[in-house]
């Protein structure tokens, strides 16, 4: 077991310049720390050099990155601490693939990420050691090249390790977010957590990809709201089938979120709409591929998974 008591970071890249990665890479620059953004789209990158990230909404701030790069192979030349992965799910294969290539010990590597299980394929390639999985608590769009409108901020995040002898290192990185302003707390739940989290996600994100509307027109619609309400339910017999504790009162709670979540076009909806693959595969194909494992069916997953490959494929 490694004595990670010591670890301090000093230096933090962040993998996709996507309105999620964007905002944790202006809140670390923020406290002053050195952060290296990375994206394949050059011209998502120049403007967090100068004039800076800048984040309108339920936060305000406009800050400047340490350094860029285009390929994720030059991140060894940074020789960073700790990459948090903001990308869309189905590139993790890859991304772990060039990671193993540069690993070093005491390197972490973080899923900042939705989705179920995201966390696992960059485990499957690193170990779980280095590997640590967050649930992030805010909505986020992007207006412009590193031009981020944040409609809502619910902190806290969270944070695990998937190795118990990473646990300081995971702390650590808690402490350093919450100092920058996203209030991060260290958990041994995260896996709850992450399928709380992934059942809202079905049950919006696809619904709105199809239909168009935002997150409120969603749950306000009488009809629409009908086939939110049995992803709910389909979504938790799932995960009460595999084990999963989202907690006796989540079907209330969900139902209050997401009748919360305002006037806001999930992500799911802006791929769609800029001709982007989704993250379909990670969230509602999650649930049917964990209700096959203990024979619940899955109707509206399939579905709503079926509908959004539909759009995907045009």
């Amino acid at each position: 077991m490694n004595d990670n008591s010591d670890f301090s970071p000093q230096s933090f890249a962040v993998v996709g310049a996507g309105p999620v990665g964007c905002i944790v890479a202006a809140f670390l620059a923020k406290e002053g720390h050195e952060v290296i953004l990375c994206d394949v789209i050059p011209d998502l990158l120049s403007p967090a050099l100068d004039p800076g990230i800048i984040i309108e909404g339920a936060e305000n701030l406009q800050e400047k990155v340490s350094k860029t790069c285009t390929n994720i192979d030059e991140l060894p030349n940074h020789d960073p601490d700790v990459i948090f992965i903001t990308v869309k799910a189905h590139a993790l294969p890859l991304i772990a693939s060039s990671i193993e290539g540069f690993y070093r010990e005491g390197m972490v590597v973080v899923s900042w990420q939705n989705g179920i299980d995201t966390e696992l394929v960059l485990a499957k390639t690193l170990g779980k050691g280095p590997v640590m999985r967050a649930v992030v608590n805010y909505g986020c769009g992007l207006i412009g090249p590193a031009h981020i409108r944040m409609p809502f901020h619910h902190p806290p995040h969270y944070i695990q390790e998937l190795d118990p002898a990473s646990q300081q290192q995971a702390i650590s990185i808690a402490e350093i977010l919450s100092q920058c302003g996203l209030t991060t707390e260290h958990t041994d739940q995260i896996v709850s957590m992450v399928w709380r989290k992934s059942a809202m996600n079905a049950c919006m994100n696809p619904v709105c990809a199809v239909t168009g509307l935002t997150m409120s027109r969603a749950m306000n619609d009488p009809i629409v709201y009908q086939i939110v309400d049995a992803l709910v339910k389909e979504c938790i017999n799932v995960a009460r089938a595999n084990e999963i504790n989202l907690g006796w009162d989540f079907y209330p709670h969900a139902i209050e979120y997401m009748r919360n979540a305002g006037d806001h076009k999930p992500s799911m909806l802006m791929d769609i709409e800029a001709n982007r693959r989704t993250e379909i595969d990670f969230i509602n194909g999650k649930f049917v591929e964990y209700g096959a494992r203990t024979g619940v069916e899955t109707p509206y997953n399939k579905t709503l998974s079926a509908l959004v490959k539909g759009l995907e494929s045009k």
